[in-house]
């Protein structure tokens, strides 16, 4: 089969599902509500005709649970992405979105925002989570890069040396959190309660974009993992494009952390699991994980939200920790991770 016809038929596939485990989420909780009424309640929101549903099940769905599920499905998105091209980007499979710091710097943003309210008056931690990621990735990319180059193993160990000072100063003010010390690990360990339309708006757009975006550099991508030199002399404008994974791939990251906190092992797990199904062109990589992403956390945020599988009602973050570490540990000792 073609390249682009197993991309459309990945995508397919992968969409329907995705399309499925949202329903069957938004089914689940302590009022459990039948699939169907679910998918009239949707397709209401959509504008798709006018299906009569009972009103106390529509604020549930509308209102409670789909911002929640949308949004696990967005982090999720982004996350997978984000994991995808940082692994292309350093050939490592082991690279995950936050491995230059981005979601440290995302979490400098937000506990500040939480424990000291009065010095960064917001009322939101999405913009100081939003900021702080950024201007991190900004950072470690400027003190990486020498006379226009940015080797890869200067890039990571800067991340690596930047992630343990700003580890520091989280530290340092959750010790000083007073009060507000449980919100702000409830934060860091990666969160999707209080959900809202709001939030799903100010991820979804910046999501979309910075992967449709990175979606027309999948070739760049492809001969990049051939080696920088080789690239060059194939035409690729290697720092540019670099600069440019790099640019998106913490943009999208920032997006997904900024609303939902740290939350391990999608963007490590995921696309690692989804090159060995489909193989490592990233033409058909970037979507299918993208889309695997968005399946994996809305169920793994149904798990931390109904308590399901005897577990008690946790953070997300935990929930991806329990499942990714031991599927990690069982991919390293089966052999299956490889340098790229």
């Amino acid at each position: 089969m073609s390249a682009p016809n197993r991309i459309v038929a990945w995508s397919v596939a992968l969409s329907t599902l995705l399309v499925g485990v949202v329903i069957a989420s938004a089914a689940l909780g302590p009022v459990r509500i039948d699939p169907l009424t679910v998918s009239r309640v949707i397709l209401n929101l959509a504008g798709v005709g006018a299906h009569e549903v009972p009103a106390t099940h529509r604020t549930i769905v509308a209102d409670v649970r789909l911002p929640r599920i949308l949004l696990a499905a967005t982090v999720g998105f982004a996350l997978a992405a984000a994991g995808t091209v940082m692994q292309g980007f350093f050939r490592n499979p082991l690279a995950d979105p936050s491995i230059i710091g981005v979601s440290s710097g995302a979490a400098v943003g937000a506990v500040a925002a939480i424990a000291f309210p009065a010095l960064v008056p917001i009322g939101s931690v999405h913009l100081p989570a939003f900021v702080g990621a950024l201007v991190t990735a900004f950072l470690v990319y400027a003190i990486a890069t020498e006379g226009g180059r940015t080797p890869v193993a200067t890039l990571l160990l800067a991340g690596v040396a930047i992630q343990a000072f700003l580890g520091a100063v989280i530290s340092f003010m959750v010790v000083h959190s007073g009060e507000n010390l449980r919100e702000a690990v409830i934060w860091m360990m990666g969160h999707l309660h209080r959900s809202s339309w709001g939030d799903v708006g100010f991820a979804l757009p910046v999501t979309l974009v910075g992967v449709l975006v990175l979606g027309a550099y999948t070739r760049e991508m492809n001969v990049l993992l051939l080696g920088e030199e080789d690239a060059q002399n194939l035409g690729v404008s290697v720092e540019r494009t670099k600069l440019l994974l790099l640019a998106l791939a913490s943009l999208v990251t920032a997006a997904g952390v900024a609303v939902a906190g740290v939350i391990g092992f999608v963007g490590l797990v995921v696309p690692h699991m989804m090159r060995l199904i489909v193989g490592p062109d990233h033409r058909i990589l970037l979507p299918t994980s993208a889309l695997a992403g968005a399946s994996f956390l809305v169920i793994a945020d149904t798990v931390a939200r109904v308590g399901a599988f005897g577990l008690p009602i946790v953070p997300v973050g935990i929930v991806t920790a329990t499942v990714g570490a031991p599927f990690f540990l069982y991919l390293l000792t089966s052999r299956e991770v490889h340098a790229l």
